[in-house]
């Protein structure tokens, strides 16, 4: 039996121990609340160099001397902010690649407003990715450019290599939802058709609400979100380091952005319940999706403890994509931790940057080194050596056109149209569009949509 005075003295202990550390922990607590207000993300230095709606395209400062010829573009999700991939200096996806000698863009969506409620994913992927798309190839002078794409992003990633192949050098894909036949998490449990009727929350709300999105991402790890990480915050107050890094996390987590509500309606129904992309049965603005059409190199980086987007919810797509160079890289983390964890830029970043740099050359062992102003060229206007050495490449035909003026008309649609016979805006707008969507093989509402704000230029 425990002797009642050393049980005493024990209690005593322990509580005075209590104390000293609680005053210690006031003793910091105004720098820590000053530390979480003030904290900053996403601190790489870029320019805006394209703007579309609410979208901006984003071009990061080089870190090195020499880059490789092939840029990067990366595709984010529709949810939350991409400074994700730029969180803070040391654990930074952008810096990584720009460290390893790559030009990386990325793409911000912005927030859609009440306007934008009709926005579909054909509006995200045939139109805001490819006008990004043309817009990196315009600068690089590169016909295909490195596609990389997270979550929603990949998955949208996905569907514009199926639809726009010669456009798509590489195709990377970091946790990706692809597949969806009822074992690939809670996620897509909770969004099972007979449980779950998207158009209920968009007939509510327009468009999604970043709180409601936020809500249930939470409650999918309820006490890590809601009990343990508050907990580990106290223990480690002390510690300036966590608690910036604990700052910048909230900060990204509490910056949510809602999701145009046709596009959350189509990309639930058709890919979560439908499971469309896997089945290649996926049409967008009236065209096959076809992921027949997947020739080039595709990487997936999965995560082994995503509970967001686990391993069985991207890496069975593999096996239907026809493309003889695909990798899978699975590594021990979650969706977040393989963009800001140490351990994922110690060990996994350098095998990305490396699977990348294997395959920046093209089929010919060569890749051009256009001029800074050349445009994309095109099958009859290039040439190259016969020996297969790199080449400047020339090509015609493709000056600048007031076309471009137009909103949602891209240098590749531009093409197209002149292809088409349509050189000009006063063209455009004279043109019958049942016969140019034909003529130039793109959808009658979109070239409608064209004609009606070409004839507003010329009036």
């Amino acid at each position: 039996m425990q002797n009642p005075f050393a049980a005493t003295l024990d209690m005593q202990r322990q509580a005075w121990e209590n104390a000293s550390e609680l005053f210690e922990k006031s003793q910091v607590a105004p720098d820590r609340a000053e530390t979480l207000q003030e904290v900053d993300v996403g601190e790489t230095p870029s320019e805006v160099v394209y703007e579309e709606n609410k979208l901006r395209l984003l071009h990061y400062e080089s870190r090195t001397d020499e880059q490789e010829p092939v840029p990067i573009l990366i595709v984010y999700a529709l949810i939350n902010r991409p400074y994700i991939l730029d969180l803070q200096p040391d654990r930074s996806v952008i810096r990584t690649l720009l460290d390893n000698g790559y030009d990386v863009y990325m793409i911000d969506w912005g927030e859609p407003s009440n306007l934008d409620r009709s926005l579909t994913l054909d509006d995200y992927v045939n139109r805001y990715i490819d006008n990004c798309v043309d817009e990196v190839r315009h600068r690089s002078g590169q016909d295909a450019i490195n596609v990389l794409g997270y979550c929603m992003g990949g998955t949208m990633s996905t569907m514009y290599a199926a639809l726009h192949p010669e456009k798509v050098h590489t195709l990377a894909l970091m946790a990706a939802g692809l597949c969806f036949a009822g074992d690939s998490g809670v996620l897509e449990l909770w969004g099972a058709e007979d449980f779950y009727d998207p158009e209920k929350v968009t007939d509510t709300f327009g468009n999604v609400p970043a709180e409601f999105l936020d809500v249930g991402f939470a409650l999918m790890d309820p006490v890590q979100n809601y009990v343990t990480k508050y907990v580990r915050f106290y223990e480690n107050m002390e510690d300036e380091d966590f608690v910036e890094n604990f700052a910048r996390m909230e900060e990204w987590l509490g910056d949510g952005i809602d999701v145009a509500g046709e596009t959350y309606n189509e990309f639930i129904r058709d890919v979560y319940q439908g499971n469309k992309l896997m089945e290649n049965e996926l049409y967008l603005g009236g065209e096959h999706v076809d992921i027949g059409n997947i020739e080039m190199p595709v990487l997936q980086i999965v995560a082994e403890y995503d509970h967001l987007i686990p391993p069985e919810a991207s890496k069975p797509f593999n096996d239907v994509l026809p493309s003889e160079d695909k990798t899978i890289m699975e590594f021990p983390t979650g969706h977040i931790g393989m963009s800001v964890s140490s351990r994922s830029h110690a060990e996994l970043w350098p095998d990305v940057c490396d699977w990348f740099g294997e395959r920046m050359v093209d089929d010919t062992g060569a890749v051009s080194t256009p001029t800074a102003d050349a445009e994309p060229a095109t099958d009859a206007d290039a040439s190259e050596e016969s020996d297969g050495s790199s080449v400047e490449i020339e090509v015609e035909g493709t000056e600048a056109s007031d076309l471009e003026d137009v909103d949602g008309i891209g240098p590749a649609y531009a093409e197209r149209l002149r292809d088409a016979g349509v050189d000009s805006i006063a063209a455009l707008a004279a043109a019958d569009a049942v016969e140019l969507a034909e003529t130039a093989d793109l959808p009658v509402s979109r070239v409608e949509d064209w004609v009606d704000a070409a004839t507003a230029h010329t009036e």
